[in-house]
């Protein structure tokens, strides 16, 4: 019987976003093949933003962490 188990990939990606006013959010994305695409993820911050569930205003840039 084999007592260790292989980590699973992590099934989102996290992203830095900051704002053109110095403020910062954070930003998971659950399909990572939407998180490789730069205008994708921009697209999924843009309509979180219009939902509220990220903080409006001036997008300056959109980094990825994990």
């Amino acid at each position: 019987m084999n007592t260790f188990r292989k980590a699973t990939a992590a099934k989102s990606v996290m992203f830095v976003v900051d704002y053109a006013d110095a403020r910062r959010a954070y930003l998971w994305v659950d399909d990572p093949g939407k998180a490789s695409d730069p205008r994708a993820v921009g697209l999924i911050a843009r309509a979180q933003q219009e939902q509220g569930t990220l903080p409006g205003g001036d997008i300056a840039s959109i980094r990825r962490v994990r």
